[in-house]
């Protein structure tokens, strides 16, 4: 696990320069009790006024629990809300919903080196949460392939098959096709923990150099334990 150095009083006040220059625009939130029904994930709720698809919602329970939701679907006044906890305990007359106004955003820094976590970019190695330096639409926006830099430094995985008949360069996208069975879980971690640039093969992950190299491993549709055997895989686990 990384370890967080403690910010020192320069970096501490550019953080507050930048954090009380920005132009926020604030809009207040609007809560609802209207939810008129529950369909296995999703929640379909009456009389929402300007609902927007993508936006977030927070929900309260009877009990005080709160889950986060995502707009999918809007027809007039109706909202259709996709729960990422799951709708289990939710009741329909007791169940508060607040629009947030606002898409799903990730906080971004260079602390998140190292760590790992969830979907909605929340960390799940127990480690202290990110200082964020910005908040990112998880959609992102479409690169001009106009203004791309030509992929010209080659990274070495490790695996002969790749190096020498697929190999790939910095900036391109890995996938990697499977079927049950085969080890399509090691192959990946395995090429985290060994991919480098040839160029710089001694580079780090840690240095300040504008050519700094650095690997995100994406997993999607895993389950707990597969997901756990890959991060000790990236731990540098010898098995």
């Amino acid at each position: 696990m990384a370890t967080t150095k403690p910010m020192g009083d320069a970096a501490g006040l550019r953080t507050h320069k930048m954090a009380i220059s920005r132009n926020y625009l604030a809009q207040p939130r609007l809560t609802y009790k209207t939810v008129s029904g529950v369909n296995g994930p999703l929640v379909i709720l009456d009389d929402v006024k300007f609902p927007k698809f993508a936006e977030i919602v927070q929900l309260t329970l009877q009990d005080g629990t709160r889950r986060s939701g995502q707009v999918l679907e809007v027809s007039g006044s109706k909202a259709v809300v996709q729960v990422f906890e799951g709708t289990s305990g939710i009741d329909a007359k007791h169940t508060t919903c607040e629009f947030t106004g606002d898409i799903l955003r990730v906080p971004v820094s260079e602390d998140m080196l190292g760590r790992v976590f969830n979907g909605s970019g929340k960390p799940v190695d127990k480690g202290p949460s990110v200082c964020a330096e910005d908040f990112l639409d998880i959609q992102g926006q479409p690169i001009n392939p106009w203004s791309r830099i030509y992929p010209e430094e080659m990274i070495q995985t490790g695996i002969s098959a790749i190096d020498g008949m697929n190999s790939i360069a910095r900036g391109q996208k890995i996938p990697i096709f499977s079927a049950a069975g085969l080890p399509h879980n090691e192959i990946a971690a395995q090429i985290c923990r060994q991919a480098g640039l040839v160029k710089l093969p001694s580079k780090s992950v840690q240095d300040d150099h504008n050519d700094n190299f650095a690997i995100v491993f994406a997993a999607m549709g895993v389950n707990m334990e597969t997901a756990v055997a890959c991060l000790h895989n990236l731990a540098n686990d010898p098995t």
